[in-house]
């Protein structure tokens, strides 16, 4: 029975994460519609609904094509990393008590893992495609993963300082007085902006940077394998959301409704935040955006920690 709860359960998550990202599609277009004061996706169905499943079926139709020039196993496998290192990366977020995949006492440490890979993705796309516009958007992506996955591993250090442990379950129990949104206001903020860099959302999308790298390094794809490029980056978007609301914003507690209705209430708050961020900041240029990672985030989150560090042994020490 356990094993089939299981089974499940991760039938349910792949259909509900690969879903989600796709009707993101529509729900980014519409809300920056509204944001922006114009219509949006308005034609096909409903409030335009149905364009999600008119943008699968132009993905689907079109041909499979490889350049002659590219390296085509890494070519073909490449998409395809990103998409397993995301889904990957839901099996050990806590919806409700007793509802995720696994939990794992280095949880916390898995989801850093995951996102790692993803590195490898956008990298191997890069060079594999034997362009020079891809190869530039692959190394770009390189160095901003690899620089804001330092600073969002230690963002998240004075929240395993005040929990004593890297499971998400013992993470979202720690918050039941008090979120970690309040008391760790500068992790909160680091590992916001680390996410959208990692998930290289607007306005840290400098990786494709339309307006000088063609399209970066998916310059090469289409059809279905641009898909799972974009398939990817709505998980990314969708995982990072979840991760928030489990570390900062107490996860699944709240008042009066259930646990499986909060966190997603919480994760769609966090969702609509990075859409609307996204129409409301100007793209950076590269180097603008490499001196605030390491000029910025680098020395607010050593002043967490050093903070966070003091506080907690002065409270093991019996405060006041």
């Amino acid at each position: 029975m356990a094993e089939l709860k299981i089974i499940g359960l991760l039938l349910l998550l792949l259909g509900g994460a690969v879903g989600g990202a796709a009707v993101m599609t529509w729900f980014e277009r519409r809300v920056l519609g509204i944001w922006q004061d114009r219509l949006g996706p308005n034609r096909v169905g409903p409030f335009g609904i149905v364009l999600v499943a008119a943008d699968m079926l132009k993905l689907l139709g079109k041909h499979d094509w490889v350049p002659p020039f590219a390296d085509r196993p890494v070519f073909i496998f490449a998409p395809t990393a990103i998409v397993v290192a995301m889904l990957l990366g839901f099996a050990v977020v806590p919806y409700a008590p007793n509802v995720m995949v696994i939990d794992m006492n280095i949880g916390l440490l898995f989801f850093l893992g995951m996102t790692s890979i993803a590195v490898y993705s956008v990298l191997l796309g890069g060079l594999a495609s034997h362009n020079k516009y891809s190869l530039l958007g692959g190394l770009r992506s390189a160095a901003q993963m690899v620089s804001y996955e330092v600073f969002m591993g230690l963002s998240l250090m004075g929240v395993v300082m005040l929990t004593g442990s890297f499971s998400l379950i013992d993470i979202v129990l720690a918050q039941e007085d008090l979120w970690f949104a309040v008391t760790q206001p500068l992790g909160l903020f680091v590992f916001v902006i680390a996410g959208l860099a990692e998930s290289h959302r607007l306005p840290f999308d400098l990786p494709e940077a339309e307006h000088e790298l063609t399209a970066g390094f998916h310059t090469e794809y289409g059809g279905m394998k641009f898909a799972m490029f974009m398939l990817g980056e709505y998980l990314g978007l969708i995982l990072i959301s979840c991760m928030i609301t489990t570390l900062f914003l107490g996860g699944w507690q709240g008042p009066w409704l259930p646990p499986l209705v909060w966190f997603p209430i919480k994760t769609l708050a966090v969702i609509l935040f990075f859409i609307l961020l996204r129409a409301a900041i100007p793209r950076p240029r590269y180097d603008q955006l490499m001196s605030l990672g390491w000029k910025v985030m680098l020395p607010i989150t050593l002043i967490n920690l050093v903070v966070t560090g003091g506080v907690a042994l002065w409270l093991s020490e019996g405060g006041f």
